[in-house]
């Protein structure tokens, strides 16, 4: 099992990038952040805050939407990859499963999952023995691996964009809200799964997600973004008895939801004036 608390290499590196959509508009604004070997790392935001950006930034999928990284560097394993193809980075070991899941709603579940290992040259013994490690892991996506997946339910796309994500063996897997739209309980199963994967599989996740509460509980570090900058990072644990972190998500305040900064800023006025 890998510890990610107790693993000092570094994966992932994001320095001080700016990202710029049409030339004009500025999203990113300075952004850094590091994703250890082994761990899972959690990218905190409302929306609008920069966390997909920041994860097509790294998954070099910015072009498609014309945007591009017009400051600092993102490397992964010492090498910059902020201009690098997708298919390329993807075969550096980095897979982005994106937000609202995007399953090919044509294709079967195993269909869908084998596509993930398209890019595999080693054999199709491996790609039947990862098969069956994902579906170890979904036990819901083997009873489901014949259905059309545009018909089966969120939470089983969800499980079959991972596992996709899984069939390319990657080494991190950038997560896009994987909460989005499911039931509280099969959040909680899909970040269970993720543990189990980042534990028993040694996958790094970076995993931008809204639901701070559990987040935080899985992650073992977090970075929290408003407005395209990191306002505040931390271990995960130290995170979640923030004062400021807590008024912030969870409305534990008489003056109603603010700006996250705005809550620092008030803090720290009271602090001097006391």
């Amino acid at each position: 099992m890998l510890d990610a608390a107790k693993t000092d290499e570094t994966l992932l590196e994001v320095n001080n990038i700016e990202v710029i959509y049409n030339h004009v508009i500025l999203v990113l604004k300075g952004v850094s952040l590091s994703v250890p070997k082994g761990g899972i790392t959690a990218l905190l935001g409302g929306n609008g805050a920069g966390k997909t950006t920041t994860l097509k930034a790294i998954s070099g999928l910015l072009a498609s939407e014309r945007g591009e990284v017009t400051k600092g560097s993102i490397k992964y394993r010492g090498d910059a990859i902020q201009h690098t193809d997708p298919a390329e980075t993807v075969k550096r070991g980095v897979v982005q499963v994106m937000e609202g899941r995007h399953c090919f709603e044509h294709l079967t579940i195993e269909e869908n999952l084998l596509t993930g290992a398209y890019t595999r040259t080693d054999g199709k013994g491996a790609t039947a023995a990862d098969l069956e490690m994902v579906y170890d892991y979904f036990p819901r996506l083997r009873e489901r691996r014949k259905s059309q997946a545009g018909y089966t339910s969120g939470g089983e796309q969800q499980m079959c964009a991972i596992g996709r994500a899984l069939m390319s063996r990657p080494e991190t897997i950038l997560l896009d809200e994987p909460s989005m739209g499911l039931a509280p309980q099969l959040v909680e199963q899909i970040f269970s799964i993720v543990k189990s994967v980042n534990e028993k599989e040694g996958v790094s996740f970076l995993l931008a997600e809204q639901n701070t509460n559990v987040a935080l509980r899985f992650a073992h570090y977090g970075y929290i973004l408003e407005s395209g900058r990191v306002v505040m990072d931390g271990p995960a644990a130290e995170l979640r008895e923030n004062p400021d972190v807590k008024e912030f998500y969870l409305g534990m305040s008489d003056e109603g939801r603010k700006s996250f900064r705005d809550v620092r800023s008030y803090r720290r006025r009271k602090r001097w004036l006391s």
